[in-house]
């Protein structure tokens, strides 16, 4: 890796950083002005003025705005998240309980997706312009369009209403076996897949398909070189950067889609914690809560740019 693109890498941190920072300006600014008043909410609508006026006080609700801020993103960095309005407990202890559940989800969906994306654009892109790579593109396109609580609700009323393979909600921890581990997981996992199985599907095949133009896949055909040596030993390591950025762009989608499936399947993960937060004007936790989504995105866009500058012949040079 040479001294240019170790330039460009630490320009996209540097860029992710500032990012994160706007990010939280938005996401404190925006929760602060949520209607409603958080003391008033945790006393209830009988406590006098004077006992909100303390609370609020105490919470240090009543400073300005930019000074509330300021502490706040101090403590954020430092790692002190504050205590949770509702029930009293350090947001910390609150989300610790609930971030594995959801990277749980995610790992499942991650390596269920991800092997079956690929197939189907290798497949597509090795059959193009037959009826199979017809078929396939269709069927992805269709699949994106589609939003997920319309997946997840026909999901339900065939698997778990009509044929009662798996059950419309999730209940705690599967156990070891692997039947009630599938049970758990499968109809949130087969949601979450087909927006990012097509997504990976349709960008892995654009990948493949601009590799199979090249002149040295058109010399190794002319030389008897089979399709599938052809694209397992040639297309597949030149189009490995343009692969793995598509796949990092598609993961990125699973902070924002976990939200409604953790919600739909009564998931016990942190995307359910931040919609419950979010009705209870629980406004330390909704700010960590999305700050953690956030963070986990641009990370994984950060990803992303890496893997195309590390990949790029011309930056290699």
């Amino acid at each position: 890796m040479n001294h240019f693109m170790l330039l460009l890498i630490v320009r996209r941190i540097g860029a992710g950083i500032l990012t994160l920072i706007i990010v939280s300006m938005v996401v404190f600014f925006i929760t602060s002005l949520l209607p409603g008043d958080a003391a008033q909410m945790i006393l209830g609508q009988n406590a006098t003025a004077e006992t909100v006026n303390a609370l609020r006080h105490e919470l240090g609700l009543d400073q300005p705005l930019l000074v509330r801020y300021y502490h706040w993103f101090f403590n954020l960095i430092t790692g002190h998240f504050g205590t949770s309005f509702t029930s009293h407990i350090p947001v910390a202890q609150l989300i610790a309980s609930r971030i594995p559940a959801t990277f749980e989800l995610a790992g499942v969906t991650t390596l269920v997706s991800v092997p079956l994306a690929l197939l189907i654009g290798i497949t597509a892109a090795m059959k193009r312009d037959t009826w199979l790579d017809k078929l396939l593109v269709t069927c992805t396109m269709a699949t994106v369009a589609v939003p997920e609580f319309l997946i997840a609700t026909v999901a339900v009323v065939i698997f778990a209403v009509r044929l009662h393979w798996a059950s419309a909600m999730f209940f705690g921890s599967p156990s070891t076996d692997m039947l009630s581990f599938i049970k758990a997981y499968s109809l949130p996992v087969l949601t979450l897949c087909c927006v990012l199985t097509a997504q990976m599907a349709r960008m892995t095949r654009s990948a493949i398909i601009s590799q199979l133009d090249s002149a040295y896949v058109e010399m190794a055909v002319l030389k008897g070189v089979s399709p599938i040596r052809i694209v397992v030993r040639h297309v597949l390591p030149n189009a490995a950067g343009a692969i793995a950025n598509a796949i990092s762009l598609s993961l990125s989608y699973l902070f924002g889609g976990v939200i409604i499936i953790e919600t739909i399947f009564n998931y016990p993960g942190l995307a359910s914690q931040l919609v419950d937060a979010v009705s209870n004007r629980d406004l330390p936790v909704v700010q960590i809560c999305v700050m953690l989504f956030a963070g986990c995105y641009l990370l994984l866009l950060l990803l992303a740019d890496i893997i195309t500058i590390a990949f790029n012949p011309k930056w290699r040079g």
